[in-house]
């Protein structure tokens, strides 16, 4: 048997600068990790527990929130486990499965936040058609292609990335990614496919965009028309915009890194900037939805209210 088919253990790097602050790291990781889980989970059972928040708008944030809870969960449990840990290694299995989970989410969350701008641009340009055509039917049609789409691209990436054979088992970086993976192939015949696989995803997602642009296109142009619609734009498209920003500069930024970043950056503003994607957006977005959102804000502010009595 080849030397490079026998791989069946990673080592991540990154971590071995750190350890002497690791008490520290791992408090605030935690912490980090525990608001993430409440700000998300509670914005969930917020919109599954209120009858009235059964609406399109709330069903997509909810599955937004849910999103953000299972694209967390492929890292921070293993990052904590490494904080405490003198050996940061991971199966070869497990490194293909968390390598999934991160970037199945990230293609997730364009994917959902392309079919919330769809969403408000019928909410907001086409409102006399808005029921008829945003039936629970077609809205369970949007949540499936959302989820299932990334999970069966990435499935195919995965797949052809463990055909490959390696000749090194060193991730350079603090988890791993499905790019760095193919980069320790043993010859670079092996992957052409990977790299097929991964420009046409480029090329699917960037049409998300493009949606994405269309759409606002449209409304901006229905509501500089009209002062209501103004108001509404700013009420419930004024989130998305924020999470749209915010999601698309922390991963352009750590895709260009990876591809073209220096390697002499301090390696402590080297981790952060490799999970910042996973660190930024489950934060911000639920909470911009919960303070923006007026339904949402009111049920929180009644459970508080209610709470204290």
């Amino acid at each position: 048997m080849d030397n490079e088919s026998i791989i069946r253990v990673f080592t991540v790097s990154g971590l071995n600068e750190t350890m002497n602050h690791r008490i520290i790291l791992f408090s605030l990781t935690l912490l980090c990790y525990c608001v993430i889980l409440f700000v998300n989970f509670s914005l969930i059972m917020t919109i599954i527990l209120d009858e009235n928040l059964h609406e399109p708008m709330y069903i997509l944030l909810c599955s937004f929130c849910i999103n953000g809870l299972y694209g967390t969960a492929g890292f921070y449990p293993k990052f904590l486990l490494d904080l405490l840990s003198s050996s940061h290694v991971i199966s070869y299995t497990g490194c293909l499965f968390q390598a999934f989970v991160v970037y199945s989410f990230v293609l997730c969350d364009i994917s959902i936040l392309t079919v919330m701008a769809y969403d408000r641009y019928l909410a907001i340009c086409r409102p006399l058609q808005y029921h008829s055509v945003m039936t629970k039917k077609r809205l369970s049609h949007l949540v499936c292609f959302s989820w299932l789409t990334p999970f069966c691209i990435f499935s195919i990436n995965v797949l052809l990335t463990s055909r490959l054979k390696l000749c090194s088992s060193s991730i350079q970086k603090i988890f791993c990614v499905n790019w760095m993976i193919v980069k320790l192939a043993c010859s670079d015949a092996n992957t052409i496919s990977n790299s097929v696989i991964a420009y046409a995803t480029m090329c699917i997602y960037m049409c998300h965009f493009l949606f994405i642009i269309w759409s606002y296109m449209y409304l901006i142009k229905t509501c500089v028309r009209s002062k209501e619609d103004r108001a509404k734009f700013m009420q419930t498209c004024m989130p998305h915009l924020i999470s749209l920003v915010t999601f698309v500069v922390t991963i352009v930024f750590d895709v260009m890194y990876m591809r073209f970043g220096s390697k002499d950056l301090p390696q402590s503003l080297q981790n952060f900037i490799a999970i910042e994607f996973l660190l930024v957006p489950p934060v911000v977005n639920p909470l911009i939805y919960g303070f923006k959102l007026t339904k949402i804000r009111n049920r929180i502010v009644g459970l508080v209210y209610v709470s204290r009595k």
